[in-house]
């Protein structure tokens, strides 16, 4: 029988877990976990690329662990873990960022994006350098798939430049992973509910418009109530614009119905009512999720045990890959190491 697929990926806790994480991300990671040995970390260090209160990082870090396993991913075939917990993860970020041509990273369109309008002293070297510590994650797990967006294809490519490049110059070391491509319907990249032409985020400002996996019954609704949608008073969704758009999908996702099935329910319909009907599907989805990761929250010391477990099963893998390149490399291991 052959062995399963290797996958791994990560989110950064630089904020609260997000619907567009959920239905983006993790909810495909759920579906689609039994098909493969899953490596899926809270990438803590990434999340130092720009300052962080040390107290609230330590506490997003521990939400979405919790998030992970409350949306159902299951120990049984899926390792979770934080970055930072396995040493490897640095390690061999440094021994490919000294691999990595500057020029690679200089091409980069989310460093040129969040360096945007910064004095270029202002801007931490880790913003400029943290695609190779992101190729060090994938490929210190020996991984043969990356659930990837559109937006992360261009770091999964410098991974496999560099794992190519690394094998060329001192011998096959890594593999060389494959992009998992999210699937491109409903809920595949939820946008702002405040500004329906901007991915949702956590960040940027979008408070009004992101939907924290967390928030309250009420502030969910208050939100989707306030939603920016089109210039007309009647929904027609194969025509709707960016905001109409946006909440027919949310809906679609979270109730899998079909967009003619959409069209049936809300087409001549006014706005009100397709956000009332958004709302009511998100607050019945969220709500056992809510319930799991919160009693998981009242539990720290369960929560740590947990993510001591994942780092326990990821550690002797990733020392293993680490291992073979510093032989590679030339480095010393410690006698008896």
């Amino acid at each position: 029988m052959p062995s399963l697929p290797v996958v791994f990926s990560g989110i950064q806790p630089s904020g609260a877990p997000h619907l567009g994480n959920y239905l983006g991300a993790i909810r495909p990671w759920v579906v689609e976990q039994a098909e493969s040995r899953n490596y899926f970390c809270i990438v803590d260090l990434h999340a130092l690329t720009v300052e962080r209160d040390p107290a609230q990082l330590a506490d997003q870090t521990r939400e979405l662990a919790a998030v992970y396993w409350a949306c159902g991913i299951d120990p049984a075939h899926s390792t979770v873990f934080v970055q930072s917990h396995v040493a490897a993860h640095a390690e061999l970020g440094w021994l490919l960022t000294c691999l990595t041509p500057m020029g690679w990273l200089e091409r980069m369109t989310q460093f040129k994006e969040k360096a945007r309008g910064e004095q270029a002293e202002r801007v931490g070297a880790g913003l400029f350098t943290y695609p190779a510590l992101m190729a060090a994650d994938i490929l210190l797990y020996r991984t043969e798939l990356v659930p990837v967006g559109e937006d992360q294809r261009q770091h999964l490519e410098l991974a496999r430049d560099l794992a190519q490049r690394f094998n060329h110059r001192y011998g096959e070391t890594f593999v060389v992973p494959q992009p998992r491509i999210g699937h491109l319907g409903a809920g595949s990249r939820v946008m702002g509910l405040d500004d329906p032409t901007t991915k949702m985020s956590k960040t940027g400002g979008q408070e009004a418009g992101c939907i924290l996996l967390l928030d309250p019954p009420d502030l969910i609704r208050r939100k989707v109530l306030r939603a920016q949608t089109d210039s007309g008073r009647e929904v027609a969704v194969e025509v709707a614009g960016p905001g109409v758009a946006n909440l027919v999908d949310i809906w679609r996702a979270v109730t899998g119905a079909s967009r003619e099935d959409a069209g049936r329910c809300f087409d001549g319909r006014g706005y009100g009512e397709l956000k009332r009907r958004v709302a009511d599907a998100l607050l019945e989805v969220l709500a056992p999720i809510q319930d799991r990761a919160l009693a998981l929250l009242r539990d720290r010391a369960e929560l740590d045990r947990r993510l001591a477990d994942g780092a326990a099963v990821a550690q002797p893998v990733a020392a293993g890959t680490l291992a073979r390149a510093r032989r590679r490399l030339g480095l010393l291991s410690l006698p008896g190491g």
